[in-house]
């Protein structure tokens, strides 16, 4: 039995994320063990100017109160060719994504927070990414999981 983790090379992080997506992420807070569920889609539409639009929307449940949800990101091309350069809706920058190994770690200060994000593709209509939040505002462990839809 192969105990390694298999991961999906992807040769072009945008080409392979163009399309819609469902997505299944569970939120917890580690600091106090309240849990959290978000369920919905996400769509990933051509920009003018190159990249990708990534748009997600569904519901989000939090202490059993369910309510919709929604977050933009861009993604640009990125200085390598197939990686990507992930930006809030505002152009802030995000991180940097390089999934040609089908695996791959990114961080992101956010005021004296750190996430700490773990991407991996499972085959070519499954992903996955694990974020830690961590510091002195945030202890959160979010995993959402994208299979590919159509």
């Amino acid at each position: 039995m192969d105990a390694q983790p298999r991961y999906w090379p992807v040769p072009d992080v945008l080409a392979h994320l163009a399309g819609r997506w469902r997505v299944e992420r569970s939120v917890q807070d580690l600091a106090n063990g309240d849990a959290g569920h978000f369920s919905g889609t996400t769509d990933f539409t051509a920009l003018t100017a190159g990249g990708l639009l990534h748009e997600e929307s569904g519901a989000f449940t939090w202490h059993g109160v369910t309510r919709p949800a929604t977050r933009t990101l861009r993604f640009l091309p990125g200085p390598a060719p197939g990686t990507a350069d992930v930006r809030f809706a505002d152009g802030r920058p995000f991180h940097s994504l390089d999934l040609r190994s089908g695996r791959y770690v990114a961080e992101h200060p956010c005021a004296a927070d750190l996430y700490r994000g773990e991407f991996t593709v499972r085959d070519p209509d499954r992903w996955r990414s694990v974020w830690r939040v961590g510091g002195p505002a945030k202890d959160l462990l979010l995993t959402t999981d994208y299979v590919r839809e159509g």
